[in-house]
């Protein structure tokens, strides 16, 4: 198995993303290819103890900034790390791709470079999806899709439904996710008319758990393994809820060094806060995977630190090791997909 990882991806720079991969061929014992310009990556190396490891440089001549527009990136810069990183993944020399660049200028290039499953004769996946893992009471949910289709069809929801629930079996290891769709109410029949036709569509659809419509509110409780929802929806979600638990975690502690007996309290309570830090902090769910696609693609948060890109690596590896692009495959493949 061998990770690419877009050196010059982020908000940072190689900087961060080299640290992050030095962090995950110690800790994974994982090949990397690290794609970028390549003086300034074999720099940031070298500040390393790479002793052991087996990492390799490809050059890149361009990178993809988060100032670049998706539809210009294709075309503009065939060299740049992306393209270059994503062919290596084609061409078969390596397993997936990860990045922590331009989340649309990543989602375009892996539509021409890796493209999207194809089913059979002319049917293929209408749209990937980014799908994350999300915090809840009882550990994590699948969440898709979080922004690469903020127009979509209600069919588009009912492939992301059948490729979250292959994800959750494959790699999360849950034998029989249970699926909902965010609604504005939990009774069938509640949202707008895309929602609804979406739902008749996912609950027609053979070998899923489908346990029905969910409000905003269940998700963070753990009523569903899988949610589904459109990229706008999705994404909304995931920076609301960023912002929140950012809010809690600065109220706490402003509230803690109020007066010295809040500080005592805080000081004895200071392990469970690092506990719960951990289960909130985007940086131990590394990336989110764009589902659909014929290879396996990784794209993390633009201000990820070294941790979330080791993190990301680890996505990308499990995903690789459980086939998922296989998996979709051969499920969709039996489904009676538009």
């Amino acid at each position: 198995m061998r990770i690419v990882l877009d050196a010059m991806g982020g908000d940072f720079g190689p900087e961060i993303t080299v640290a992050g991969a030095v962090m995950a061929a110690r800790e994974f014992s994982l090949p990397l290819i690290l794609v970028g310009r390549q003086a300034m990556v074999q720099s940031e190396l070298a500040k390393h103890d790479t002793a052991g490891l087996a990492i390799a440089v490809v050059d890149a001549a361009e990178e993809i900034t988060m100032e670049d527009k998706p539809g210009d990136v294709v075309r503009s810069k065939p060299n740049s790390s992306m393209h270059v990183g994503m062919r290596l993944v084609k061409q078969g020399e390596a397993d997936a791709f990860v990045t922590m660049g331009n989340t649309g200028g990543a989602l375009a290039v892996a539509l021409f470079e890796l493209g999207r499953i194809k089913l059979d004769g002319q049917r293929r996946i209408h749209r990937p999806a980014l799908a994350t893992r999300f915090p809840t009471k009882s550990g994590s949910c699948l969440l898709l899709d979080i922004g690469a289709n903020t127009d979509w069809k209600p069919v588009y929801l009912q492939q992301f439904a059948v490729m979250g629930n292959i994800h959750a079996q494959s790699v999360l290891g849950i034998p029989q996710p249970r699926l909902g769709i965010v609604s504005i109410g939990e009774e069938e029949g509640k949202g707008n008319i895309q929602v609804k036709e979406a739902y008749d569509l996912i609950k027609a659809t053979p070998g899923l758990h489908f346990i029905g419509n969910l409000e905003g509110k269940d998700i963070p409780a753990g009523t569903a393994d899988v949610v589904v929802t459109d990229g706008f929806t999705g994404n909304v979600i995931l920076k609301l809820s960023e912002g929140v638990a950012s809010l809690i975690v600065q109220g706490l502690r402003e509230e803690i060094m109020r007066t010295a007996r809040t500080k005592l309290g805080g000081l004895l309570a200071k392990p469970a806060f690092r506990a719960f830090g951990q289960r909130m902090d985007y940086a131990e769910y590394g990336g989110a995977v764009l589902l659909g696609l014929n290879h396996i693609c990784i794209i993390g948060h633009g201000r990820s630190n070294p941790r979330a890109v080791r993190s990301a690596i680890k996505v990308a590896s499990e995903a690789v090791a459980a086939d998922v692009p296989g998996k979709i495959r051969a499920g969709l493949a039996q489904q009676p997909v538009a």
